[in-house]
């Protein structure tokens, strides 16, 4: 059971440190199945910025040089990449939950359900679909290989994997899921799939699992294209705080301290704060109990350590619609609600609709931004070895 709190993001972080050079690049692509320790398991704790980019990248360093723990380093950047990318492309990811919603009400595919139970008839695919709703997790490489399967063995719409991959997993995030599907079906890089092989699956999990009959030809999907590109904006905060102003944190950034210190004028200066986390948006149908547990658990302890100008802890709020952030902004009389930014995705599409109605109000929704996503995204606008050689001079600014 993976504990959701930033403590233990640090232990897990600390723990890791010493392995972050030589033994990630070693043993990384390597999955021996849960209990793993090639691997870090920070992921659920970065998604929520528990722990943040910054300080992960900032350990490893200490420990580290950049060119022995290039690997590592580069896995963190994966996730500021997908973000930065769908960031300037958000109708990719509006048409994906189109796409999702239009499947779910409709007659699923046959075979669906079985594949997401774990009765494929592939033991490798009913294991890590076991393991997956078990624990919230799977190994990056099992995740392509995974995808793989399902797309072009198993013929399934990509779209209904990666709902399934959102709702299950304690990491998943908009971007990182969406693009990395896109990715394996051949979407992301028009015209290059990523084709599991039996004998790639034997080497990676040590003879645990090598599945036959898989898909010899992986025929890339296509799709119509998209509108251009829209430029990461250039401002790290959007609006005016007004005299009274809240705190108000979601489940895509849970670490206010170094948010804030990167705004001194704004610290301290909360009337109130509060904290709401609600998976559900995730998709249209059930999330799992486990994303439930660790997103409310989360947004649990960054209300323990998050208090306002007076020294009042955090309230909790049951979830990000209007009613619920109207009625705890109408009790402290705000004229003005500080959030972290949040990327494409869910949470957006909530704040998008709460900026509205607090409007309405003569409230003022103001977004705050990390310079970490500020710095980076601008440069994920093509694919990701572009991205990959500005890692040096990323790592380098502060």
């Amino acid at each position: 059971m993976t504990t959701p709190t930033r403590a233990a993001g640090l232990d897990a972080l600390h723990t890791f440190v010493p392995h972050a050079g030589a033994d990630y690049r070693r043993d990384r692509n390597l999955d021996t199945g849960p209990g793993r320790t090639n691997v870090s398991g920070l992921s659920p704790y970065i998604r929520h910025r528990l722990v943040t980019e910054q300080e992960v990248v900032d350990a490893v360093l200490e420990r580290h040089s950049l060119h022995a723990a290039e690997k590592f380093v580069q896995e963190v950047f994966w996730r500021t990449y997908w973000k930065g990318w769908l960031e300037q492309r958000p109708e990719v990811w509006r048409r994906y939950r189109a796409k999702v919603a239009d499947l779910l009400a409709g007659d699923l595919p046959a075979h669906y359900e079985d594949v997401v139970s774990g009765r494929s008839g592939i033991d490798a695919m009913d294991a890590w679909a076991a393991e997956l709703v078990e624990t919230g997790y799977l190994h990056n490489h099992t995740r392509m290989w995974f995808a793989s399967i399902w797309v072009f063995t198993l013929e399934l719409p990509w779209q209904l994997g990666a709902d399934f991959f959102h709702r299950h997993l304690l990491d998943g995030d908009a971007a990182s899921n969406t693009l990395s599907w896109r990715w394996v079906a051949g979407l992301q890089t028009r015209g290059k799939a990523y084709l599991a092989t039996t004998e790639n699956i034997a080497r990676y999990t040590d003879g645990r699992f090598a599945p036959t009959g898989l898909a010899t030809e992986a025929r890339a999907l296509d799709e119509e294209a998209f509108p251009p590109a829209v430029p990461v904006a250039s401002d790290d905060v959007e609006g005016q705080p007004g005299e009274r102003v809240g705190l108000l944190l979601h489940e895509e950034d849970l670490e206010p301290e170094s948010l804030l210190a990167e705004h001194p004028s704004l610290a301290g200066s909360f009337r109130a704060t509060a904290v709401a986390a609600d998976p559900r948006h995730r998709s249209p149908v059930a999330v799992s109990p486990a994303v439930v547990a660790f997103t409310t658990g989360a947004a649990a302890d960054a209300a323990s350590r998050t208090t306002d100008a007076a020294g009042r802890p955090a309230t909790g709020l049951d979830s990000l619609e209007p009613s619920a952030v109207l009625d705890w902004a109408a009790a402290e009389d705000f004229d003005s609600i500080v959030v972290p930014y949040a990327p494409v995705g869910p949470v957006r599409e909530r704040l998008d609709l709460l900026r509205a109605h607090l409007a309405a109000e003569g409230i003022t929704l103001v977004t705050v931004r990390r310079r970490w996503d500020g710095r980076a995204w601008p440069y994920a606008s093509r694919g990701f070895f572009p991205f990959r050689e500005r890692i040096p001079g990323l790592v380098r600014q502060r």
